[in-house]
């Protein structure tokens, strides 16, 4: 008796994998977003092979242009859909904030079901084009038992990356992702999965936030630190335009300088939540004890833009910078 094939969903969101330009060799310069999920998933017959698939289009969009509300509808249709009797989901996307969605989806899916971000780096027209290869992988990925329980994943360049660790560290080769801090999951060779590392933050079902009754999340800007910096006029203007919490992106371990930390203090007192992180790709920020008394939140070793996502989930449950602080102890 056969065995039945595992169910995967393919929800598409654009990006340069549903790219196109008039031009074999081009690999800048061309339009993300163009194709269709039904385009994506013909152009890679192989798949059929692997699972039963489905697909579905979210939105189709260039991934810089990613938003609080598309987020939300994708979190609650993976859930949705894997509380049926899908065995996996896949979304494509574009790989500029493909990490900042992996990490969200991360602490927001509810389900041990694997959920597989995939992309490319060079659109669909390319005659290197990276997209089929890395689809494949991907449906081979979340087809697979053993992808249980790992939480969020990205597949790319047959490399797999937790969504906690994964960071884009070339803006243009195809070996664009890597973990800088905590290494790779595994690698996939012709869509056969190795795993040889394990996310040990905690997520997806284990993750306190729910966003199935959200319609928005609360307002999170990110600052960057320099020398000379100027920013603390941002912070104030970001704080009296609604914002509830400022990520820092500081220097070396999270350092920010005096002219945006004065202001910081203040508007802290104010009751903004400001989290530090370090413009420095790897590493652990430090924040001292008494930057801690104030108020100020450490985000370890997470970047600016995850620490972000981070911060928005955490003031849908609590204001506390104490309570915040042990989310990123934890996630």
């Amino acid at each position: 008796m056969l065995e039945a094939k595992p169910k995967v969903a393919i929800l598409a969101t654009g990006g340069t994998i549903a790219g196109s330009i008039d031009s074999s060799v081009a690999t800048t310069g061309y339009t993300a977003g163009v194709l269709g999920v039904d385009a994506l998933i013909k152009a890679v017959p192989q798949i059929q092979d692997l699972a039963v698939i489905s697909g579905d289009q979210i939105a189709n969009i260039d991934s810089k242009d990613m938003t609080n509300e598309i987020w939300l509808k994708l979190a609650k249709e993976v859930n949705r859909l894997l509380k049926s009797d899908v065995d996996g989901v896949v979304i494509t996307h574009g790989t500029d904030t493909m990490e900042e969605t992996a990490y969200f989806l991360n602490l927001t899916v509810k389900s041990d079901k694997p959920v597989v971000l995939v992309g490319a780096m060079r659109p669909s027209t390319a005659i290197s084009a990276d997209g089929p290869k890395n689809l494949y992988n991907a449906v081979a990925l979340a087809a697979n038992p053993q992808a249980k329980n790992k939480g969020v994943m990205v597949a790319m360049n047959d490399r797999i990356q937790s969504a906690r660790g994964v960071a884009k560290t070339h803006s243009l080769n195809v070996n664009a992702f890597s973990s800088p801090d905590m290494g790779d999951m595994g690698y996939i060779v012709d869509g056969k999965a190795f795993f040889y590392n394990t996310n040990t933050k905690s997520h997806t079902k284990k993750s306190p936030f729910d966003v199935s009754k959200l319609k928005e999340l609360p307002k999170v800007d990110i600052l960057y630190s320099y020398a000379n910096d100027g920013s603390g006029v941002a912070a104030k203007a970001l704080f009296e335009n609604g914002t509830k919490g400022i990520v820092v992106a500081g220097t070396g371990a999270g350092s920010i300088h005096d002219y945006q930390k004065d202001v910081l203090k203040e508007l802290l007192k104010k009751g903004l939540n400001v989290a530090v992180s370090s413009r420095v790709v790897a590493g652990r920020v430090a924040v001292s004890d008494a930057d801690a008394k104030l108020g100020f939140i450490d985000t370890g070793d997470m970047s600016p833009q995850k620490a972000r996502v981070l911060l928005m989930l955490a003031l849908t449950k609590t204001s506390d910078p104490k309570k915040i602080q042990e989310y990123f102890l934890k996630y």
